[in-house]
């Protein structure tokens, strides 16, 4: 692993997957701790290739470049974005109420009927202009779910619990994949100080997210700098968000970050940030290794569901 002030940690996900003994230890503290003191890290090795990723792009690009008439088609009323379309400028960080800059598309996960958890997650949607979307994006949603597996059972052994300790609570989970898409900014007209994503962590346990078309995420430091986060062709760079941060008390945080504007304002942004959210019944509770005199009081224990919908209130969704 390489960290600085002034690089993002990268690790292979093959010391952990086929590493001996030594090598998977090594490969577990190296995790934790990048997760634990710089709150992101960038992934190789994790078998999401790109003919995978590739289609999945392509089939959002398509999608997006529809008309606004025809992409309005699939906003689901009062679904608060979970799945299907949500237009430019319906989300906003949490505490900032200006629009963020950017459009998405949510795919969630697929249940046979007759499942227990079906009537619970909201049924996908689907764009009739676009055959391949559902195809792509589900491939592209089991393999980044794979490699989801790796890291949280890495991060469990990192505090010394249970290997299913997250795992156990993600499985089935209410995980997403969201399609962004950060439009041209030339000849907008845009409210004083918005950007594309301004300064947020994420609600979930953690994050992937498969490399974006161009630059402009950043992160802030544990020591409060911003650093761009470029990684290279291929890479998953994963971060931790404000769920892992409740049931560790703190001691892995979310991790703040932002999409700045580009310099030339003609440029579009293509991502795929893939959140890993836990059952809708699962609880949330602090860690029994995360109490005592060492650590803050914990905070209650909250499901998955009631955390969520808290967060989705603040970002501005429940208004779709």
């Amino acid at each position: 692993m390489t960290a600085s002030p002034t690089a993002v940690p990268r690790l292979d996900l093959r010391a952990y997957t086929q590493g001996d003994a030594d090598t998977r230890a090594a490969f577990v503290l190296a995790l934790g701790d990048a997760f634990r003191h710089f709150g992101f890290v960038r992934l190789s090795g994790h078998g999401v290739s790109p003919d995978l990723a590739d289609p999945a792009y392509a089939a959002a690009q398509r999608f997006f470049h529809l008309s606004e008439a025809e992409k309005a088609r699939y906003i689901v009323p009062g679904g608060a974005g979970e799945r299907g379309y949500s237009p430019f400028g319906a989300e906003h960080a949490k505490d900032n109420p200006t629009p963020d800059l950017k459009e998405f598309w949510h795919t969630g996960r697929e249940l046979p009927a007759g499942h227990p958890l079906a009537p619970l997650y909201p049924p996908n949607l689907w764009p009739e202009e676009v055959p391949d979307f559902r195809s792509a994006m589900l491939a592209l949603y089991g393999a980044l779910e794979q490699a989801s597996v790796v890291v949280l059972e890495a991060l469990a052994l990192y505090l010394g619990q249970p290997i299913d300790c997250f795992t156990g609570l993600t499985a089935q989970g209410n995980t997403v994949l969201r399609a962004l898409r950060y439009p041209p900014l030339e000849g907008r007209e845009l409210p004083a100080g918005a950007v594309r994503a301004a300064a947020h962590e994420d609600i979930n346990i953690i994050t992937l997210l498969i490399t974006s078309t161009s630059n402009g995420l950043e992160l802030l430091t544990r020591d409060g700098q911003w650093l761009a986060v470029n990684a290279l062709p291929g890479e998953i760079v994963a971060d931790s968000g404000d769920m892992l941060q409740r049931v560790t008390n703190g001691h892995i945080p979310a991790t703040t970050h932002r999409v700045v504007n580009p310099e030339a304002g003609n440029e579009e942004r293509l991502s795929m940030p893939f959140f890993v959210h836990p059952r809708p019944d699962a609880v949330l509770r602090v860690l029994d290794c995360c109490r005592g005199p060492s650590f803050p009081q914990p905070a209650e224990d909250i499901t998955g569901y009631a955390f969520l919908q808290e967060r989705l209130a603040q970002l501005g969704l429940h208004k779709l």
